[in-house]
């Protein structure tokens, strides 16, 4: 088993359709996501971890291929980033997040279904996984979210072996969605998790996990992170993927000498990347 991780992004734009609007600010969330998190990985630092991002116009099938192609590398994790927008299938129990080039009509049969995602990662060759979403969901797709009990949409977000990390919003489409928090936009969960990754949790240890972060996340996010039409997904302890933070290391330093920092600088550069010792 290899020691790496396959960070795999996917910022879907839907295309100039209205109804598809939420995904207008996918591409950039995606671009984030895939500059921010590498650097960030405890497990691996940016020299293990290896970057698949899928151009934002791909169609399904290209998406499907590169997530493919990721899972069957032997690694430590394989993190996958979907951004965007979520459309269920005529029967409300399926999911996909809507690809370029599609319309009301075809939403469903041209997007990257779900269970395929997932599906690809339980399958594949890491030891671990976790599926981060920045999406949101329109009306039909969102009265699926709802009814957990029902087979299908529940049992996919609840799968044991592909934890969850991100936020699931209910888009609005037409003028009553102009002000909502598209995906990969400022105030989404793909913007609040680079800007704590990239600041640091003060207080919090050096290696901190999904949990860790959750609290400072939501203060990003801002009072309107969890009222009704919204979803925050965090991880048990199955998705304990480890990342860096920047505030532990800053306080680390702080009472060092000039030389002295200098040294642990270059210590830290030059070191192993091998996974911390459970």
């Amino acid at each position: 088993m290899g020691g790496g991780i396959e960070l795999v992004v996917i910022g879907a734009n839907g295309g100039p359709e209205r109804a598809h609007g939420a995904s207008a600010r996918a591409a950039e969330g995606a671009r984030l996501l895939a500059e921010t998190l590498p650097g960030r990985c405890f497990d691996a630092g940016t020299r293990g971890c290896r970057v698949t991002l899928v151009p934002p116009d791909a169609d399904a099938n290209a998406m499907l291929t590169a997530l493919r192609v990721a899972a069957l590398r032997p690694s430590r994790w394989l993190l996958v980033c979907l951004v965007g927008q979520l459309v269920a299938d005529p029967r409300g129990r399926r999911l996909a997040l809507v690809t370029a080039g599609s319309t009301s009509d075809n939403a469903y049969r041209r997007g990257l279904a779900w269970d395929w995602v997932v599906s690809t990662m339980v399958h594949g060759e890491a030891a671990d996984t976790m599926l981060l979403v920045d999406v949101v969901a329109d009306r039909e797709a969102w009265a699926a979210l709802e009814r957990d009990g029902d087979d299908g949409v529940g049992e996919l977000f609840a799968h044991s072996r592909v934890p969850l990390w991100g936020r699931v919003g209910r888009f609005a489409g037409g003028r009553r969605g102009r002000d909502a928090v598209l995906p990969g936009g400022e105030g989404s969960f793909a913007w609040a998790l680079a800007g704590v990754l990239e600041h640091g949790v003060p207080g919090a240890p050096a290696a901190v996990g999904p949990a860790e972060l959750q609290p400072a996340v939501e203060a990003e996010l801002g009072p309107g992170a969890g009222p009704a039409g919204v979803r925050l997904l965090v991880p048990g302890q199955n998705g304990r993927l480890l990342m860096r933070n920047r505030a532990a290391v800053r306080g680390a330093l702080a009472g060092l000498s000039l030389s002295e920092e200098l040294l642990a600088v270059l210590w830290r550069e030059s070191g192993p990347t091998d996974p911390p010792s459970a």
